[in-house]
């Protein structure tokens, strides 16, 4: 379906995309009066055009002004102004990623490398495939404000191998870059010279975890390795390495353009939350309209849900919701007034993630869901550290035979005794921690639903969970 530019806003003002999702609803960006690099500095470039591949277009719409600011700035001044921006990782972690920065060593004219990490392995999320597919340009530019403020030489963009369009598109968009002295030596004729690649990756999840990432780019095993040393001092290939999100660097060209101030002052829309600038955030499951949007800090999670995402459909009801992504906890109905921030997902229970929820409905059984979401955790291992290789595996076992009509007595209470046994300082990285968060809160609010299963495996009414024993037998 070949759709003029005309057409192409057209729909995007019924918020549909004719590139490659058809008639499936997808964010409406807004107007071109409404969507600026003021209001929405990540997206607003697509309230012009469905994709934005091209230089000439890229830099028609601000394209590169943010870079050639930088470059007008010494390193220090552009990592202080990222610092002091505090732009929190949307990787998931949270972590001002102007401090990560800091951490690095000293230059000393050998190899220092910035990567991103675009494998986007987490379930429940596709935030930075939009942003690679339809603005590539835009996450090159972040690389290169990047790049200079950390004084590296070399750039990797780490891609899930299942990316494909994303990889040609950014692969096209370097080559441009590079015949236009936007990449290689001495970049517009600054004294600053940096190359980029794109690797793809073979398609595990462990890879988010930045030192298995950089250890499956040096061609090995991907591992985590033991930290310290960190990646700043000894990343890639021995040398200091700075590894940041899709989402996280493409921040960077606005702030050179629009300042420190204007980042800060972005959460005030909505005057519920401290934390700068806006995110994609998404929603995903039974809801009318999955998708997602770029929103400043603030919104509750019932407004992304009810009003953003149209509510649950059919008119299910809901049950519970993930924050963001597979390996968060559980939250349930009570929390849909919480804001979806950082700080106060983590105060609810939970942690904000990458900031894409998944909805359950009421008719969901949330065992099998669980036994679902920890074959995939068991599945990505990597294997190395024993409570993550062996533990896994078991809680599988566990779910699976209580699903199947198969659970015993104290089956739940061995669930339990798993995610304190592959909890945080308990395994060599937060891969097992991260496959308990959304089981234990599951058994949480939800341990019923186990003890039931478990009560008409064993031919009993009910299981007194509190005591841990079991009725008499009929």
């Amino acid at each position: 379906m070949s759709l003029t530019i005309s057409e192409q806003i057209a729909r995007r003002g019924q918020g549909q995309a004719p590139s490659q999702l058809n008639e499936q609803r997808v964010p409406i960006y807004g107007d071109k009066e409404t969507a600026t690099s003021e209001t929405k500095p990540l997206t607003w470039r697509l309230a012009h055009h469905d994709a934005v591949l091209d230089l000439s277009t890229y830099e028609s719409l601000k394209g590169f002004t943010g870079l050639k600011e930088a470059l007008s700035k010494s390193p220090k001044a552009v990592g202080d102004m990222i610092k002091a921006a505090n732009v929190r990782g949307r990787g998931g972690a949270g972590f001002n990623a102007g401090l990560k920065w800091t951490f690095m060593s000293p230059p000393d004219g050998l190899p220092r490398y910035l990567i991103c990490n675009a494998d986007e392995m987490e379930p429940g999320t596709f935030k930075d495939r939009l942003l690679m597919e339809r603005l590539p340009l835009q996450l090159i530019e972040g690389m290169l404000i990047t790049a200079h403020a950390i004084g590296a030489t070399d750039g990797y963009i780490f891609i899930r191998g299942e990316y494909i369009l994303a990889a040609q598109r950014l692969v096209t968009a370097i080559e441009e870059c590079l015949a236009n002295n936007l990449m290689g030596d001495n970049i517009l004729g600054s004294d600053f010279s940096f190359n980029l690649h794109v690797h793809t990756g073979a398609g595990r999840y462990i890879c988010g975890e930045e030192t298995a990432l950089i250890n499956c780019l040096e061609g090995r095993r991907a591992n985590p390795r033991t930290k310290p040393p960190f990646p700043q001092i000894s990343g890639a290939w021995g040398r200091p390495t700075v590894v940041n999100n899709v989402e996280t660097l493409c921040n960077m060209p606005a702030i050179l353009n629009h300042g420190v101030e204007w980042y800060q002052s972005l959460s005030d829309v909505k005057g519920k939350s401290k934390t700068p600038g806006t995110k994609l955030f998404g929603c995903s499951g039974l809801v009318n309209d999955p998708g997602l949007w770029e929103l400043p800090f603030g919104y509750t999670a019932r407004e992304i849900i009810e009003d953003l995402a149209g509510g649950m459909k059919d008119g299910k009801k809901l049950k519970a919701w993930l924050p963001g992504g597979a390996s968060t906890d559980f939250l349930t109905a009570d929390h849909l007034d919480v804001v979806v921030d950082f700080d106060t997902i983590q105060e609810a229970g939970s942690r904000m993630g990458t900031g894409l929820i998944m909805v359950v409905d009421e008719a969901q059984d949330m065992v099998p869901l669980l036994r679902n979401l920890e074959i995939f955790f068991q599945r990505e291992s990597c294997g190395w550290c024993t409570p993550c290789r062996d533990g896994l595996p078991w809680g599988v076992k566990l779910l699976t035979a209580i699903n199947d009509g198969e659970g015993q007595v104290g089956d739940v209470e061995k669930l339990e005794g798993l995610t304190r046994d592959l909890w945080i300082g308990k395994t060599f990285c937060a891969h097992a921690p991260g496959a308990m968060e959304p089981l234990m809160s599951a058994i949480k609010y939800f341990r019923p639903e186990f003890d039931q299963k478990i009560a008409q495996a064993v031919g009993v009414d009910v299981i007194d969970a509190a005591a841990n024993q079991q009725p008499e037998v009929k």
